[in-house]
């Protein structure tokens, strides 16, 4: 089981997240934004005011959209975890 611990805005409809073992992935969500409740995340300025949920470990918007942590690890690509908010990236923290 996996929980999100950081996850930094990135481009487009990518999102950095850091996962509770030190991993980092980049995660580009813009394929699995289908259906009403992901509809608002469309747009890039709402999609970018996500938050790290400390009750359900995961990245949340606020309309109460969200990807489960282990789907977010499972279509993340991994990346250097020297990328942060020193590289320009807004960051949501646990």
């Amino acid at each position: 089981m996996h929980y999100v611990t950081e996850a930094n805005y990135v481009s487009d409809y990518k999102i950095k997240v850091r996962f509770e073992k030190g991993e980092v992935k980049l995660v580009d969500l813009e394929p699995y934004l289908d259906g009403p409740i992901f509809e608002p995340l469309k747009d890039i300025a709402y999609f970018r005011s996500f938050t790290v949920n400390q009750d359900i470990d995961t990245v949340t918007w606020p309309n109460n959209a969200d990807f489960s942590p282990e789907f977010l690890y499972e279509v993340g690509q991994s990346i250097s975890e020297h990328l942060g908010p020193a590289d320009g990236l807004e960051s949501a923290h646990r």
